[in-house]
């Protein structure tokens, strides 16, 4: 693995002239549309990176885009890879192992959900304060790599305080409807059935997806600090439950891209 990541990381900078991002941001389900934000210098296609895994799911387009957004330098994941694609946690995980070989401390994730939590509705913008793992591979898994990591992480704090208070004021001058919550993660593809989105709610989770969880696992591992956002695009219960299709995912992720894009570049900016 840290072969493959110094291999990476070298051919990245070649192409981008030794380009230092400050940020990494993985773009979820129809939260493309972030690149518009970006003044974007360079663009390299998955499929042209050493090691790179390639995006196969409809809405995630495929590129790493390096830019600015205000004077900060960030690097942006157009498209994300899942361990129901067929990848192994490692092969997901991988673009985060060399975001940070290339400098970057801090993590934004983006992600759409399914929610649980009966205050919640289609649409809302929920910060993830925690989040349960239920996927059934850990990206830890196997012999640690000390020039990673150690080889047992603390993940008493997964998701920044810090940039999570920051992104609470945000909100508040920019007028963005907030929640926020715990986000569990499953394997997928499918959507879960009835019983399952009640077990979620019954263990304490706020939400539910397909993604993240091993993302930010990794990037703990690395001691790097992590802002996760979820779009509700779906609600868990009796009387939605038949609406519940990737199509219908991506409309209600897309409707609430502005509010996402607005709360990110802002958090950026000023953090």
């Amino acid at each position: 693995m840290w072969n493959k990541v110094q291999e990476t990381v070298s051919y990245i900078q070649a192409k981008t002239n030794d380009y230092k991002p400050n940020f990494g941001i993985i773009l979820g389900s129809g939260l493309g549309g972030f690149s518009e934000d970006i003044q974007i210098e360079f663009t390299l296609d998955y499929k042209d990176i050493p090691n790179f895994p390639i995006a196969t799911v409809e809405g995630h387009k495929g590129a790493l885009l390096f830019g600015t957004i205000g004077n900060v330098k960030v690097v942006a994941m157009q498209g994300r890879f899942h361990y129901y694609e067929g990848y192994s946690m490692q092969e997901i995980t991988f673009p985060v192992r060399v975001m940070h070989v290339l400098g970057i401390q801090n993590l934004i994730v983006s992600n759409a959900s399914g929610g649980v939590n009966s205050s919640f509705k289609v649409g809302d913008v929920m910060l993830i304060k925690d989040h349960i793992n239920m996927m059934p591979e850990h990206p830890l898994r196997g012999t640690n790599d000390n020039r990673f990591g150690s080889r047992f992480v603390n993940m008493s704090e997964p998701y920044s305080r810090q940039m999570l208070l920051k992104a609470k004021e945000i909100a508040k001058e920019l007028n963005i409807k907030i929640q926020e919550g715990v986000y569990v993660g499953l394997q997928g593809p499918t959507f879960e059935t009835l019983a399952e989105y009640k077990m979620i709610k019954a263990i304490g989770g706020d939400c539910v997806g397909m993604s993240t969880v091993p993302e930010v696992i990794v990037a703990k591992h690395m001691n790097m600090n992590c802002f996760g956002v979820s779009v509700i695009t779906d609600m868990g219960d009796i009387e939605n439950i038949d609406e519940v299709n990737h199509e219908e995912v991506l409309k209600a992720a897309k409707k609430a891209e502005p509010q996402v894009r607005n709360l990110i570049k802002n958090l950026i900016s000023n953090y």
